[in-house]
């Protein structure tokens, strides 16, 4: 008669040594990446004390001999400044030094560069490189009457050939309007008159200084019958 078989009778039992598979290798089950635990970065100053190590101090060089360069306070330098300023201004009023006329917003300086003339050409002109021949002075007009002066005495120059003439129109510190001549002038030599004229400057101190102007006018050729 047959024994009946049970479960231990199975010839296929694959979990049959999985315990002591288990308790032996001590399988490891993976952690998930959001519970792993991330290695800690040092930061500068562990940095530089694992750097350091078996730096060793030279005690020679514990005092070394620094020179300071010597700072000049920004204050101080402008007061300095302030004071040579002031001194000059004195020496100018004083006569001692001769003041730049070129310096001062009174100077005129003009160029007839749309005839092909450059700038250079007044600067020789303001230091009195050119003999003046002739001059008109316009103290005691008014301005229309100016006016007229100065058209007539430019056609006789232009006449007779002039190279340099000398117009002294005043500086106008008495006029409550201020230098009404000089504006009037300026106007009319760099626009009215510009076809005649290759340049004028404020003319030199011993020549009436800021209350004149030096004019270099063309030189036309007359025609030959």
């Amino acid at each position: 008669m047959k024994r009946k078989s049970g479960p231990e009778d199975f010839s296929f039992r694959p979990f049959r040594n999985l315990k002591k598979i288990i308790d032996v290798e001590a399988i490891s089950i993976p952690v998930p990446e959001s519970e792993r635990v991330k290695p800690v970065c040092p930061d500068d100053e562990e940095l530089f004390l694992i750097e350091m190590r078996g730096v060793r101090e030279i005690k020679e060089f514990r005092q070394l001999p620094v020179r300071r360069k010597g700072v000049v306070p920004a204050l101080k330098k402008g007061l300095d400044s302030e004071k040579e300023v002031l001194k000059t201004l004195e020496d100018i009023a004083r006569g001692k030094q001769p003041i730049r006329l070129e310096d001062t917003q009174e100077y005129v300086e003009w160029t007839n560069s749309s005839d092909g003339y450059t700038a250079v050409v007044a600067r020789p002109l303001h230091e009195g490189r050119f003999a003046v021949q002739d001059f008109l002075d316009l103290h005691g007009f008014t301005t229309d009457e100016a006016q007229v002066e100065v058209g007539a005495f430019l056609r006789i120059s232009l006449t007779k050939g002039l190279r340099c003439v000398k117009i002294i129109h005043g500086r106008g510190l008495k006029s409550p309007q201020g230098p009404v001549l000089k504006e009037a002038l300026v106007k009319s030599l760099s626009g009215r008159y510009r076809k005649n004229v290759i340049a004028f400057s404020t003319a030199r101190q011993c020549d009436g200084g800021l209350g004149a102007i030096y004019i270099m006018l063309k030189q036309h050729r007359v025609r030959k019958k």
